[in-house]
């Protein structure tokens, strides 16, 4: 049965994209066809699964959700052979405003993988830093939500407007959505103030914070800039380890 997971937060900086494509590319190694869907405009997924923005023009997810171009002419392969990803770039900077005189404009996104007909088992998607309508369309078309929550200073500032949002959405356009889990994300294990975040996460919420914890790691932070997951480019590393670790939680617990 697939699974749609989407990965969000509306605060930058806190590792979704990292954790879109590394966790998507664990899961592919894992031999979990995967698909990745970069809903965000920056592009950054996209890049960071190698492939060139400037090159994905009238081929990309603005294509799909505004001009309805099917799902076959817009995928990818990536170098991964069980990881596709359908990319993005700066075309769906307008999608906010287009979006408004849409029909049916917070259930676009829902509707275009509808349509997709190849067996993949995971469908992850990269959300924007912000709470608009990509990210709307995202959570509606979504069975799970993934919250990465860096362990630095106001790291849980906004997640209550976050969660409240997600409540909004399960009441009124899609019930089935769960919170799969809060990943902690950026641990320096070197840093009191990483283990004071990590620690009171866990007070407040529990099991919902996953046991895989994303560290603080060079190799990681330098994976994107050659276009590869750290499984590609360094799958020794801690931050490798720990993707794979996270992807091995997620086929496990049940709760996705």
């Amino acid at each position: 049965m697939r699974k749609i997971i989407c990965i969000a937060n509306q605060k930058g900086g806190v590792g979704k994209t990292t954790t879109a494509v590394n966790l998507s590319a664990s899961l592919a190694a894992a031999e979990r066809r995967t698909l990745l869907i970069d809903c965000d405009s920056q592009g950054n997924a996209t890049s960071g699964v190698g492939i060139d923005s400037s090159t994905v023009r009238e081929k990309n997810l603005y294509s799909g959700l505004v001009r309805e171009v099917p799902f076959e002419e817009i995928v990818r392969k990536t170098d991964i052979a069980t990881l596709d990803i359908i990319p993005s770039n700066q075309d769906l900077i307008g999608v906010e405003i287009e979006f408004v005189a849409l029909r049916d404009r917070e259930k676009r996104l829902r509707n275009f993988i509808k349509t997709i007909d190849t067996p993949y088992e995971f469908i992850i998607i990269d959300c924007p830093p912000s709470l608009g309508f990509l990210t709307v369309n995202s959570l509606v078309a979504s069975d799970a939500l993934i919250i990465p929550l860096q362990c630095e200073f106001f790291a849980l500032e906004g997640l209550g407007q976050l969660l409240n949002n997600v409540k909004l959405i399960q009441a009124r356009l899609n019930p089935s959505l769960t919170v799969a889990g809060i990943l902690l994300t950026m641990f320096d294990q070197r840093n009191r103030l990483s283990h004071q975040v990590a620690d009171e996460a866990r007070k407040f919420f529990g099991d919902t914070v996953f046991k895989t914890v994303i560290p603080r790691n060079v190799r990681l932070s330098e994976s994107p800039s050659h276009g590869l997951p750290i499984i590609l480019y360094d799958i020794n590393s801690r931050g490798s380890v720990s993707y794979m670790e996270l992807a091995r939680e997620i086929m496990a617990n049940g709760r996705i």
